[in-house]
């Protein structure tokens, strides 16, 4: 009888990542209980705040699924912190990783008596696959972000090495863009910064270059939401299969095994959330890396004021210039905020500072949700029908928000302007119209198209789903 297969999860550094991981594994031995799996954690000092409680919560798990999912802390790197950005210290910092994860593997593959089946890399671990080679074993890329942007990816890389085009001369350029993974044509202006500067966009393409060495890639993401991309990717035969097993998301978090401090203030959050209407608050919430300087701070409390709709507002401190760290809580919001907001705002809104999002987007008295568009928090809204008003901010979330106001119809437009370098300033009557719009929408089409693609997400995970049909795929093939 064959050994029971082993599989090593390397998810990248970061809350975001690290949760959509864990989501697979859990997926991945709830459906074959011949399949063990160990995840190798990084610890990157920069992201790694709630990703070692998160770990240690499951770790901790009684249950049989967890028994079969074993978690290997990989040593700690110093790095210097103070210079460049999260992004590009983190490239290297993987890299570094390299031979820290032969050596656990090696010592795994010699204590177990499971068959070593593969490698599952994040997107932002491509390196491993070369560990991967040296081990004789095949990798697998799980890529966090959605089906439209890897295909993106793939046809920025392309027209790079097979026609010389350079995609950093699109910069500032009113260019737009026929993409196969987008119906429409793409305008320049909503591709990752990243993208558009030679040294990062080099580094960025080479790292998409190498998933086209590996045997598969899962997305997470479901057919009924991408379909026309799902289809492009899979029509090119020079793409390695890939698998949409998405939405993964961990909607039953329980924070209580996390931090005793976060889960007074989830509490606290919930009662207030339970005294207000059904469908009255919007959430303002701009992911673990969003924050905005006092002007723009401003500009956010003017048009909540002015809209009068009730309010839930995830308000942060941006990190000091040049230092590689992520938003805080404020000690106190009124430094930040316009004279008197507080008291004005009292009886229609509360201002916080970190928020249990998924909690939030669950209840029914979240009508609106005015996002980032991380693709994380794309899918639990969705997941929780509310819908969203778009404000990417960095990494790939004007595509994010393209495809959903665009391509999909599935939410409304705040702003689209890129925040890298100069941060647009973006005002308080733009703001006011995107919180009226997604607060106005009960009798639209938006809403009601926001909660088909809910019901279309979780049947896509149940038993004959697409989803749940594409992981059987996966798991066959290792």
């Amino acid at each position: 009888m064959e050994k029971p297969a082993e599989l090593v999860l390397i998810p990248s550094p970061g809350i975001g990542h690290l949760v959509s991981t864990l989501e697979i594994a859990k997926l991945l031995v709830s459906r074959d209980d011949q399949l063990f799996i160990t995840v190798l954690i990084m610890h990157f000092p920069a992201v790694s705040k709630g990703t070692d409680a998160y770990v240690q919560s499951l770790a901790d798990s009684s249950s049989p699924i967890s028994q079969r999912i074993n978690f290997i802390n990989l040593p700690n790197i110093n790095m210097d912190h103070t210079e460049g950005s999260v992004r590009n210290s983190l490239v290297g910092f993987v890299e570094s990783q390299q031979p820290h994860v032969k050596d656990a593997v090696t010592k795994l593959r010699d204590s177990k008596t499971t068959r070593l089946a593969g490698f599952v890399v994040d997107m932002f671990c491509a390196t491993m696959i070369d560990v991967a080679n040296q081990l004789g074993v095949p990798s697998y890329v799980f890529f966090t972000s959605s089906a439209a942007t890897l295909g993106l990816m793939f046809h920025l890389q392309e027209l790079r090495d097979q026609y010389n085009k350079d995609c950093t001369e699109l910069k500032d350029s009113d260019a737009e863009l026929i993409v196969p993974s987008f119906f429409n044509p793409l305008p320049a202006k909503v591709l990752p910064g990243r993208i558009l500067v030679k040294d990062s966009a080099e580094s960025f393409l080479n790292v998409i270059k190498r998933f086209r060495d590996t045997k598969g890639i899962l997305v997470n993401t479901f057919t009924d939401l991408e379909s026309h991309a799902l289809h492009a990717l899979s029509s090119d035969a020079e793409i390695p299969p890939v698998y949409p097993v998405g939405p993964l998301l961990n909607v039953n978090s329980n924070e209580s095994r996390v931090d005793s401090d976060e889960v007074k203030k989830k509490n606290d959050i919930l009662k207030w959330l339970d005294d207000q209407p059904p469908l009255s608050v919007v959430f303002l919430c701009f992911g673990s890396m969003g924050s905005f300087d006092e002007n723009q701070v401003r500009e956010i409390a003017k048009a909540l004021e002015h809209a009068g709709h009730r309010f839930l507002w995830s308000l942060r401190r941006p990190p000091p210039t040049g230092k590689i760290a992520f938003p805080s809580d404020y000690d106190d919001h009124t430094g930040v905020l316009p004279e008197g907001f507080l008291d004005r705002t009292g009886g229609i809104g509360k201002v916080i500072g970190w928020a249990p999002q998924v909690a939030v987007l669950a209840h029914p008295s979240v009508g609106g949700f005015v996002s980032h568009c991380g693709w994380n928090s794309t899918l639990e809204s969705l997941w929780h029908g509310v819908p969203v008003a778009t404000w990417p901010l960095y990494a790939e979330q004007q595509l994010n928000a393209f495809q959903l106001v665009k391509e999909l119809e599935l939410a409304v437009e705040i702003d689209m302007s890129y925040m890298s370098e100069s941060p647009v300033l973006v005002s308080e009557k733009e703001i006011e119209r995107g919180i009226r719009e997604v607060m106005e929408l009960d009798s639209s089409d938006i809403r009601k198209r926001v909660k088909e693609m809910s019901e279309k997400g979780k049947k896509a995970l149940m038993d004959g789903g697409s989803s749940y049909t594409s992981l059987g795929h996966f798991i066959d093939q290792i």
